[in-house]
């Protein structure tokens, strides 16, 4: 009987399919699962369904054992799983594209409009009673209308961050990608930048690109001062795109006007000084977090599993 071990818990819709098999199916905690637990865990695994908190590398494969057939990850990205180890092990490593685009795209312009509209400041403001009545200087923020919008990685998600908010708020909409895709610019109406000029540019970047080794640390301190200084950087990517350190400092120095982010470069731990300022905005990565997203969400996963261990190539290869 196959055995699946699923490091975190999930929605049940996704574990129900994989039981409904009759196979074995063990689940790891709500909380992060330590490392002696992942290793007990995925002993004797034909299939591993893992999240983005759990490194899934030589160590944690050589304890699975060579029937170890796939390791489905509860993600777009899966810069979690040691990739190479996987191809050299004959192991497939699967994700889930598509079916967060929606929601992610969404809490990215959430982000932008709560960095702008200063929310999150105005809450807090609001909660501790400091608001004594209307004035004409309080809180003012930025326009969004007819400013410029640079995307960052012209993927799905950051495809339809450019269409809502050029259909939704007559922004001009620059963006730059490791490959130019002139289908896209037409369809959209948006231009190609190459990155420092767009730094230059735009009034607002959003980060869409995957986390590579030439990625990280792409938005440094020496581009954050390219910026604007009323510009706002949203990242629902992944942490380490940015230099965390340097970030603190801009937004300390007033080098950009703000930042929104849900996600950090050393998740779950905060930059020191982070949390003390007040023009950025932190979620606790939860861009995705939506019910109906993460449902989808576990039923693809164990959709790459079920196709794997029946003999089949799973829908959702990563290469």
């Amino acid at each position: 009987m196959p055995k699946i071990f699923i490091t975190r818990e999930i929605p049940e819709n996704g574990i129900n399919l994989l039981k409904e098999k009759g196979w074995e199916v063990g689940v790891g905690p709500e909380e992060i699962i330590s490392q002696e637990e992942l290793l007990e865990g995925v002993k004797g695994a034909d299939a591993i369904l893992s999240v983005l908190t759990e490194k899934i590398d030589r160590e944690v494969m050589e304890a699975a054992g060579p029937q170890l057939k796939i390791i489905a990850n509860y993600a777009v990205g899966y810069d979690n799983i040691d990739i190479a180890e996987a191809k050299k092990r004959g192991i497939s490593a699967t994700n889930t594209p598509g079916v967060l685009t929606e929601a992610v795209a969404e809490h990215t312009i959430a982000l932008l409009l709560a960095a702008a509209c200063r929310i999150a400041e105005g809450d807090r403001y609001t909660r501790a009673k400091k608001f004594k009545g209307w004035g004409p200087k309080l809180f003012l923020g930025a326009d969004i209308h007819g400013k410029t919008l640079a995307i960052i990685g012209l993927g799905r998600i950051g495809s339809e961050v450019a269409r809502r908010m050029r259909d939704g708020f007559d922004l001009k909409i620059i963006y730059y990608d490791i490959r130019r895709n002139e289908e896209l610019e037409k369809k959209y109406n948006i231009e190609y930048r190459e990155i420092d000029a767009l730094l230059k540019e735009a009034d607002f970047i959003s980060l869409h690109t995957a986390l590579t080794p030439e990625t990280r640390h792409l938005i440094s301190a020496e581009r954050l001062k390219m910026m604007k200084p009323t510009s706002y950087l949203i990242n629902t990517s992944r942490g380490p795109i940015i230099d965390e350190k340097a970030l603190v400092e801009a937004l300390k120095n007033k080098t950009i006007a703000g930042a929104a982010l849900d996600v950090f470069e050393n998740e779950p731990e905060l930059t020191p000084g982070l949390t003390e300022l007040e023009n950025v905005v932190l979620t606790p990565h939860i861009a995705s977090a939506t019910k109906e997203t993460r449902d989808k969400m576990s039923e693809m996963a164990a959709q790459n599993i079920i196709a794997a261990l029946e003999g089949r190539t799973p829908p959702n290869l990563v290469k």
